[in-house]
């Protein structure tokens, strides 16, 4: 990395153990693509009244040459965030996917879906976090909360139209949806965020 990386906490104390942890996880970035020129970590824990556990955002910054790539790992009805570990380990994953898109990218390998296919949402399974998108060839995706944009898996309802971004391998039960968007929003600003 070309600038320290730089580790922030919110509304926390620091934690010594939680600051190697990302450190570690910033090595890795490093390590599988030497051009990151800077990285920077908020930690933030938030609390609502009306919510029991304290609950942990993690915001990356990573700069590589000729992109930024931001990824808010937010906190949602997800339990397993009020652990700051798993909240760390969710966004570097998040971030690392995003990092290797944009290697593959770089190389002229692409995704086998450059341009987000389309599709209706077929079933929503809220007590399970997740649902299935039918594409115009009759295919059914699965796709997971997280992997709704800007949070807005709740808002969805049966029949709207979403543009996807399936990805073959990452689920046993067939391809899976990696971003779903509602349909409206074709356009993605300059710098890339990934909320999950």
């Amino acid at each position: 990395m070309q600038l320290p990386l730089q580790i922030t906490f919110r509304h926390m104390d620091a934690s010594a153990a939680l600051e190697a942890r990302i450190r570690e996880r910033a090595a890795e970035l490093d390590q599988f693509f030497d051009r990151i020129t800077s990285c920077r970590v908020v930690v933030e824990r938030v609390q609502h009244r009306h919510q029991q556990g304290n609950l942990f955002e993690i915001h990356i910054d990573l700069t590589v040459p000729g992109r930024e790539i931001v990824v808010a790992r937010d906190r949602g009805n997800n339990h397993a965030h009020e652990d700051p570990h798993v909240s760390v380990r969710d966004a570097f994953d998040a971030v690392r996917r995003v990092l290797e898109d944009h290697v593959r990218h770089g190389r002229g390998e692409g995704k086998s879906h450059a341009v987000p296919d389309h599709g209706r949402i077929a079933r929503l399974l809220p007590e399970r976090d997740c649902g299935f998108i039918v594409t115009v060839a009759g295919q059914e995706i699965y796709f997971h909360r997280n992997s709704v944009a800007n949070g807005g898996f709740d808002k969805l309802e049966v029949g709207n139209e979403v543009r996807f971004v399936a990805q073959e391998g990452e689920s046993p039960n067939g391809p899976q949806a990696s971003t779903v968007v509602p349909a409206g929003k074709h356009h993605l600003p300059p710098t890339e965020t990934v909320r999950n």
